[in-house]
């Protein structure tokens, strides 16, 4: 059991990550005290290489389910899929209260009518203005700046004293949507005492403060106006901000602007229905008028800036995409970073781009995206202006989180008031003591088209070995009255040898199968003894290890 006893102190508070501590993405926190729950955010992260067939990859919340009549709601932060991917599969096992700002809730609301739980969710809009009571918790938020609008801190007046929960934040004094890091209310929050400061590390590695977003705009206004046809723009389906900024370019310049791939068009809708994007005075185009316009007056938004294979950006690489075809004369911008294990997609996907001959633009060779995450000057100027007594660095590898540690011990943070943990392990905070405590079950939950949680290490480890050398089967019928073969040995193999071309080997595996057929007596037996002997048999004669799945059958 992960549940713990007795349950924390009345004047303390128990904090468990159960993802993104250690790791890029599945963010994922709960905070609990004697009396009650709740958890901010609920994030995916993408399949790794060594994760065949795998969609998405969500927490563990086997410790909310063994607590879950405690558990009085989801706060999400802002609406990236890393904080709100994960939604739909948490609510199906606890369906609680979900919080968030207008815009992050509209795109939790696209996410769950996907997955058909829209009308099932109790969906409840806050601002920095709203106060909410959650047992001995009580909630009020920041406004913070990113690359998304709408996003929020969380300042939880706790029995402990005061935690803030700083999610992915940055000082932009200049961003798309015009709203400030509230760093007002930070001072204010600091001068009045911060028991302790939970923080973005995402960019420890990076010096200075991380760039406004006016200077993207003003690399896309240039880029845009040099381009002699059309400018499709690949970014995340959520960067609402990002897709304003190229309307406004695209004005300047005479061009219409369209988007396109099912998520970036769902959520482009939502916002201008929510007022969070304002939309050309003509609208956006159709698919027809990309297709139709003159292309010098066309720009087009769209998914695929990680590689996903069924985004709109990989499918028009490879020319399987029906409504826009791309070539020479066409300028392709990536306005986005990898993340880290989607580099490769990514790189398959350039090539693609440039054997089609158009002009590609990305990050390795033009400034065509800004981070949302705060840099070192901008982790240390949150560190300035909250002074917490105790520190806990949040969201990042774990060198990411050492860093950031570092960086608060530069700022005046004593190294014994700054404690790094990971998934699973829990932190006990009382009024004047920090302390580790028990580890609870976290890791990885992975999503496989409609199962959740039903593919484990060992099905990831059977796909890598069938990736990797193939398989081979062998099928034999025994009479069950007296143990003959009444039907094979058949051979079949997938993805091992080329079976029109080596009819030798299979030939000598039939002969090791006759051996063992006469050595054994049962059909258990072998099956166990195919196993080994043609294991070690296509070893020794090709250097390779397929799966050896024997189908032996009684008659």
């Amino acid at each position: 059991m992960s549940t713990f006893d007795p349950e924390p102190k009345s004047d303390s508070v128990r904090i468990i990550p159960l993802g993104g501590l250690g790791e890029f993405g599945k963010n994922m926190m709960v905070y609990e005290s004697a009396d009650a729950i709740f958890v901010i955010d609920t994030g995916v992260m993408f399949p790794e290489e060594d994760m065949p067939g795998i969609d998405v990859v969500i927490p563990n919340i086997s410790y909310l389910l063994d607590n879950q009549t405690k558990v009085k709601g989801i706060i999400l932060s802002h609406g990236h899929e890393d904080h709100i991917g994960a939604l739909p599969y948490i609510l199906r096992q606890i369906n609680v209260p979900v919080y968030g700002t207008r815009l992050t809730l509209g795109l939790a609301e696209n996410k769950l009518r996907e997955h058909r739980l829209h009308n099932q969710t109790d969906l409840r809009v806050i601002d920095d203005e709203s106060v909410i009571e959650m047992g001995s918790f009580r909630l009020e938020f920041v406004h913070l700046c990113h690359s998304i609008p709408d996003a929020i801190g969380v300042v939880i007046h706790s029995p402990a004293g005061v935690l803030l929960h700083m999610t992915d934040f940055k000082f932009d004094a200049h961003p798309a949507d015009g709203r400030l890091t509230d760093e007002a209310r930070l001072r204010q929050l600091g001068d009045a005492g911060v028991r302790m400061l939970l923080s973005d590390s995402t960019n420890a590695e990076v010096a200075g403060f991380t760039p406004s977003e006016q200077e993207l705009e003003r690399v896309l206004d240039d880029l845009i106006g040099r381009a002699q046809g059309r400018v499709i723009i690949a970014t995340f389906a959520s960067n609402i901000s990002r897709v304003q900024q190229v309307i406004n370019v695209a004005n300047r310049h005479g061009r219409k602007v369209g988007v396109t791939g099912r998520s970036m068009v769902n959520n482009t809708k939502m916002a201008i229905e929510l007022g969070y994007l304002q939309a050309p005075p003509d609208g956006l185009l159709t698919a027809d008028q990309m297709n139709y316009l003159p292309p010098e007056r066309v720009v087009i938004v769209c998914t695929g800036s990680q590689g996903e294979p069924t985004s709109a950006l990989v499918r028009m690489s490879r020319g399987q995409y029906r409504h826009l075809r791309l070539g020479k004369g066409d300028t392709v911008i990536i306005s986005a970073a990898p993340i880290p294990g989607n580099e490769k997609m990514i790189h398959h996907t350039l090539d693609d781009l440039f054997r089609l001959g158009a002009d590609i633009l990305y990050d390795e060779l033009f400034d065509v995206h800004v981070s949302g995450h705060g840099s070192r000057s901008d982790m240390k100027h949150m560190l300035e202006l909250t002074r917490p007594q105790h520190v806990v660095p949040i969201h990042g590898e774990y060198r990411q989180l050492v860093l950031h540690a570092r960086l608060a011990e530069e700022t005046g943070i004593p190294a014994e008031k700054i404690t790094i943990i990971e998934n699973g392990q829990t932190l006990e905070v009382g009024p004047d003591w920090v302390m580790p405590d028990e580890v609870v079950a976290s890791g990885r939950v992975f999503v496989d088209g409609l199962g959740v949680g039903d593919v484990g290490s060992v099905v990831l480890r059977d796909r890598r070995h069938l990736a990797r050398d193939g398989f081979l089967v062998v099928i034999i019928g025994l009479d069950q009255e007296n143990g003959e073969v009444i039907l094979g040995p058949e051979i079949l193999s997938r993805g091992f040898v080329y079976m029109a071309e080596s009819e030798m080997l299979i030939e000598e595996a039939k002969e090791v199968v006759w051996d063992v057929l006469e050595r054994q007596e049962t059909a258990a037996d072998v099956a166990d003894g195919l196993h080994a002997a043609l294991g070690d048999y296509c070893y020794r004669t090709t250097g390779r290890r397929p799966m050896i799945m024997p189908l032996v059958v009684e008659l």
